[in-house]
């Protein structure tokens, strides 16, 4: 049987507040444990909650970026449910009423097709604190510093239909709110976690399969190997006529499989109803329309943009902007050199590379713009070749100076003098008899021998262009 595969994905994102959600205490990552846990967090009676405007700023940027209905009226309910990492016995959440509702997100595909994601809802809740297991010998401590951190919830419909599709998604929402400056997007720390729900159904089915949904996936490269990884484990199941149980499982990067934790809950199994302590949150027209005049260009805007403005192709525009402040940097580079494409290619290419090789962010890279934008028009100038420029990044990556300190530390002008071309093209043809004779009888293929051994005789100096065209005259 044919099977087709559905997956909806729901991302708990923490909020770059200073403070938590319903206290003052501080949200910084790293602190000892319980050292930023107060008595509200901790939940001791007769502590009130007193909800932070700045989370329901971010929230509401968030729904305005992605189109969404905005919920005017939003209520805070209490999700009620034993851990011992919630000291109160219930999460504030918000459950009928949420703060955002139905939105889209459109995702570019790797066949460059687009692909709509529908958003059902992004509400506004509390963190839980954390239990820890390593260290401790017959029992488990249980740090408190996230418990009342401020997270965004963000549900999807069930519209992606691979692991790809749903990875292409995460990376899309985890771009977005790094843009809007609401979420940092550290997933080491946390900041950004997946779950996903994941069902087979028969090809051509309308009605979905039962779900199995897996929490806290915290990279998008263990998001994919555990989606395909449950996908495998409930078509083997469906196919020797196995029944799926729908239930809540956690995946285990060592081991690269998924396995049981709980049965999956139902709503009502949580027993949600208004908290009491919070009154319902009323926004007013003139709130929403101060925070939508505080959105930034946003990525999909910004792609068209470069595509029309700099001549890029889908393709480099989506690259580019996929991270905010790699469009940033591009754009400076490009103010420099007024070279976008020539811009593009170094900045997708040597520059990320270098980014990726020393496991840098861009904010920590030793090239700045207006470095990478002046090396961009020695090149357009001719005082140095391609190839010339990569040493000249290298050096420049290392600490060694700018473009121009380097080009002269190391005599690396470009040869742009005809006549001291020529008598390299003629040293090298009197050194070359037979591969000329082959050439001119037809081993055409031989022209790239002769341009490598021109600049191999130039130490890679000579200016490419003039060393083809006088080759070819030489040749003929």
């Amino acid at each position: 049987m044919e099977w087709e595969v559905v997956i909806g994905l729901e991302t708990h994102a923490q909020l770059s507040t200073k403070s938590k959600i319903f206290s003052g205490a501080a949200t910084a990552y790293g602190a000892a444990p319980n050292s930023q846990a107060c008595l509200v967090d901790l939940g001791f009676p007769g502590q009130l909650p007193v909800l932070n405007k700045e989370a329901v700023r971010m929230a509401v940027k968030f729904g305005l970026a992605i189109g969404a209905e905005i919920g005017m009226r939003s209520v805070f309910a209490r999700k009620n449910y034993f851990y011992p990492d919630l000291p109160k016995g219930y999460q504030i959440s918000q459950f009928e009423l949420p703060i955002v509702g139905k939105g889209e997100i459109n995702v570019v595909q790797e066949d460059a097709s687009t692909k709509t994601v529908g958003i059902t809802r992004a509400h506004l809740e509390e963190d839980a604190g954390k239990s820890m297991h390593e260290g401790f010998a017959a029992h488990s401590g249980i740090d408190l510093n996230r418990a009342g951190t401020p997270l965004i919830e963000i549900v999807t419909e069930p519209d992606m239909r691979s692991a790809k599709e749903a990875i292409a998604y995460a990376k899309k929402l985890h771009g977005l709110l790094i843009y809007l400056e609401i979420c940092d997007g550290n997933m080491q720390e946390g900041s950004f976690r997946c779950d996903a729900n994941v069902s087979l159904r028969p090809k051509g089915q309308e009605e979905f399969g039962t779900r199995a949904e897996i929490k806290n996936i915290n990279s998008f490269r263990f998001m994919e190997k555990a989606i395909n990884f449950e996908i495998e484990r409930q078509q083997e199941i469906l196919e020797d006529g196995g029944v799926i149980v729908q239930e809540t499982r956690l995946y285990d990067s060592d081991k690269d499989e998924t396995r049981s934790m709980r049965s999956k809950e139902e709503a009502n199994d949580y027993r949600y109803f208004p908290d009491p302590d919070l009154l319902p949150v009323e926004l007013e027209e003139s709130f929403v329309e101060g925070v939508r005049k505080t959105l930034p260009e946003l990525p999909d805007v910004k792609r068209q943009r470069f595509v029309d403005e700099f001549a890029l192709s889908d393709y480099d525009a989506t690259i580019l902007t996929d991270s905010r402040p790699l469009a940033d940097y591009y754009e400076a580079v490009v103010a420099v050199c007024k070279e976008p494409k020539l811009a593009a290619n170094w900045v997708m290419g040597d520059f990320s590379a270098s980014l990726n090789k020393d496991d840098k962010d861009l904010a920590d890279s030793p090239v700045n713009a207006e470095m990478l934008g002046g090396m961009l028009i020695r090149i357009k100038d001719n005082t140095i070749s391609g190839k010339i420029a990569k040493t000249v990044f290298e050096a420049m990556w290392a600490g060694e100076g700018d473009v121009d300190t380097i080009v002269e530390a190391k005599g690396l002008k470009q040869v742009t003098d005809a006549g001291a071309i020529e008598a390299l093209v003629d040293e090298v043809i009197a050194n070359n008899a037979g591969q000329v004779e082959a050439y001119k009888g037809g081993k055409e293929q031989l022209f790239g021998f002769f341009v490598g051994q021109v600049m191999k005789a130039s130490k890679g100096k000579a200016n490419p262009a003039m060393v083809n065209e006088l080759l070819k005259k030489r040749l003929a």
